[in-house]
């Protein structure tokens, strides 16, 4: 019989929203998203998810929400209760909060032409993307991204997932929301910590990208380490901008190996899991970031002028750049982590090496051995720094 053949394609278009108080009533930009599904016949719903350590510092956050959806938004109801998830990575690692949030789909009646809405930090985003990936398979996924490494990288993107086994993402889908509401006033009550990780991330894509953003970073670099708003907000936006433009142009679902905007990612997926997530995903990027550069150096890529300004762009936004964890168990660890990486992207290992600033290049293979050298190198290169700057 005849083999049939099956084509088809399918469109995906979403907004980055920009705004200062959500959820004041006199903010209309989420009330007018809510309006362009105003149709009549059917009662859309609403499920809220929150991060619990964002909800500790606005804890009248639940109510202003509550207010806000009884003053604009009067054609969605809004589920009575709102779910409160704890924040951070833990959030991805407990399966019992994934069933929470199934379980909440199937108690509220959130149906396939209803909105999950999710508020807080990236590993929260991630958590609740999967569940209203996969219930119903698929519900409209709102993402309110409240950390600077969410609002610029991992919330305007299409990944969802949860960890698994103590594999980082293993579990997850490629499920773009339908809309992200980047909330600048949200920021300000970041740590330090958190203000500075999600710089990494536009430290990656500059590398990788574009030197002349790269180059603003290193003229505002004091700036951004000192909190400026308006810098920060600038750095956000053209992040998530170059974030979508590479997605929207590539391959957003990656079905194939490449995976470019994961530069120094190999080394702090693992790096992450061996301190217990203890340093967070942006702070482990850096020293990835630092790692790689260090091993392109050592293999001739990248000029010694270029790590340098690498190195002093990192320093200065306060950045570690070196954990003990990368050379425990003689390195194996460490090693393994490019195994696993392998194993997550399918197929056969492509990392994105430096090769100057502003121009990545994609290798297929990393020496087991120069890895374990530039391990050494990023520890002395630190002990020198420290002792120069104590001395």
């Amino acid at each position: 019989m005849q083999t049939i053949q099956q084509r088809f394609q399918v469109e995906y278009n979403y907004s980055i929203f920009f705004t200062n108080n959500l959820f004041d009533t006199t903010n209309q930009q989420l009330s007018d998203f809510f309006n362009t599904y105003a149709e009549q016949g059917f009662q859309r719903k609403v499920l809220i998810v929150v991060d619990g350590g964002f909800l500790a510092h606005h804890p009248d956050l639940v109510d202003t929400i509550k207010g806000y959806f009884a003053a604009r938004i009067k054609h969605i109801q809004l589920a009575q209760d709102i779910i409160v998830v704890p924040g951070g990575e833990a959030s991805k690692n407990d399966p019992a909060l994934f069933e929470k949030l199934a379980q909440a789909v199937d108690t509220y009646g959130i149906d396939r032409h209803s909105f999950v809405i999710g508020i807080g930090g990236g590993a929260v985003l991630d958590l609740v993307g999967y569940a209203a990936a996969v219930s119903h398979r698929g519900i409209k996924l709102i993402r309110i991204p409240t950390t600077v490494l969410s609002q610029n990288d991992s919330g305007v993107g299409v990944k969802n997932g949860i960890n698994f086994h103590g594999k980082k993402n293993f579990l997850g889908t490629f499920a773009p929301p339908v809309a992200v509401f980047n909330d600048l006033t949200y920021l300000k009550t970041l740590d330090d910590r958190d203000w500075r990780s999600g710089i990494s991330e536009a430290i990656k894509v500059a590398l990788i990208k574009d030197k002349s953003f790269f180059e603003w970073i290193e003229e505002n670099v004091l700036a951004l380490a000192q909190r400026d708003e308006v810098t920060m907000s600038y750095l956000i936006h053209r992040c998530a901008e170059m974030h979508t433009e590479h997605i929207g142009s590539g391959d957003p679902f990656e079905f194939g190996s490449s995976r470019p905007l994961d530069f120094g990612h190999w080394a702090a997926h693992k790096l992450e899991y061996l301190t217990d997530f203890e340093v967070r995903h942006g702070e482990a990027v850096a020293i990835g970031i630092a790692l790689d550069c260090v091993y392109a150096n050592k293999i001739g890529m990248l000029s010694d002028a270029d790590l340098e300004r690498i190195y002093n762009v990192l320093v200065k936004l306060g950045f570690e750049l070196y954990h003990t964890k990368l050379a425990e168990n003689d390195k194996i660890n460490l090693r393994n982590g490019l195994q696993e990486f392998r194993e997550h992207l399918g197929g056969r290992l492509t990392i994105m090496l430096l090769e100057k600033i502003g121009k990545g290049v994609e290798v297929h293979e990393m020496d087991a051995d120069i890895i374990a050298e530039s391990v050494d190198v990023l520890e002395k290169y630190i002990s020198e720094r420290k002792v120069l700057t104590e001395g």
